[in-house]
């Protein structure tokens, strides 16, 4: 078995297409066996203590086990968005997008609006806030200008993360705790105007307890560090990575926070993560956008809950 991933094939109408190998893992293929495709399993039973990406685990539900939460899936569309951005025009439309992963089973939608509009405009959050009934996650830097924005389009969250204009990506979790004083203002202020507030940050204790006393009521973990290690060929630094999102999503429960997590997942790397039964909520965007060009957007979205909630129940491929 490989770290991020094991074999096994696709269920339903999909079982005969074999899913392209991603980075160095090889084919993404599972076992035939009827139980795994079955649609609407019981979320109920206690997960693995998985050891690395991809470790295997029994089933779960065996007496005494107490029920562990069911786990949401936030789908980042903002790479719909660079796409459409590459060639300029309409399409493809983020919005478009939005409805077909909620009609797969999304159970939000995440759209980072960031000072260069590289990727989502103003006007795409605001048809996202009007036309889609899930819950908006919106991704923002502390700055003034977002601030504005997201009071007006109201929100169901912001995500408060941090933001450079020579990055391609989010690099790494928010200083909650350099910048504890003008966060503390800005998670004000978007409560005030109805929006549930989370901090993309690293698991960092440190980070952790800044966040608390700042007031927001949600973390989201920086799982970007896991992601690399898991493309890198060491094992023990996969565990690491691993036991420090272990640590902090327990260390924000006891808190009292809400835990989240994001940046960098795909079908070999989430299980692991989702097995956690602090995190409730993970966010993913650009492996879903990515993957959809191979096997379609509903498709891409489906399989990356399945495995999500195989993880909850104590399957791990």
């Amino acid at each position: 078995m490989s770290r991020c991933g094991a074999q096994g094939g696709r269920r339903g109408r999909r079982a005969r297409l074999l899913h392209r190998p991603v980075g160095r893992k090889g084919d993404f293929r599972r076992a035939a066996d009827p139980a795994r495709r079955t649609e609407g399993r019981s979320l109920a039973g206690g997960p693995p203590a998985a050891a690395s990406c991809g470790a295997s685990g029994g089933e779960a539900g065996e007496p005494g086990r107490k029920p562990v939460k069911p786990i949401r899936l936030g789908v980042n569309i903002d790479h719909v968005a660079t796409l459409r951005n590459a060639r300029g025009g309409a399409h493809p439309d983020p919005v478009r997008a939005a409805e077909l992963a909620m009609s797969a089973g999304a159970d939000g939608i995440t759209a980072h609006l960031r000072e260069d509009r590289r990727h989502i405009r103003d006007d795409d959050m605001r048809r996202l806030k009007d036309e889609i009934p899930l819950p908006l996650n919106f991704e923002m830097a502390a700055t003034a200008e977002m601030l504005r924005i997201a009071t007006e389009i109201r929100p169901h969250a912001v995500c408060l993360v941090p933001e450079k204009r020579e990055e391609r990506t989010t690099e790494g979790g928010l200083d909650a705790a350099g910048n504890r004083a003008m966060l503390t203002d800005y998670a004000a202020a978007l409560k005030a105007a109805g929006a549930r507030v989370s901090l993309f940050i690293d698991p960092d204790p440190k980070q952790i307890e800044a966040a608390a006393a700042i007031g927001a009521p949600v973390i989201e973990i920086h799982t970007g560090t896991y992601q690399q290690a898991c493309d890198s060929t060491t094992n023990a630094r996969i565990k690491n990575e691993l036991q420090l999102i272990r640590d902090g999503a327990a260390r924000a429960s006891s808190l009292g926070l809400e835990v989240h997590a994001g940046h960098g997942l795909n079908f070999h790397n989430v299980q692991p993560v989702a097995a956690i039964t602090e995190i409730v909520e993970l966010n993913i965007g650009h492996f879903l956008i990515g993957e959809a060009l191979f096997m379609g957007l509903a498709e891409s979205v489906k399989e990356m809950k399945r495995l999500m909630q195989d993880a909850r129940t104590g399957r791990l491929y």
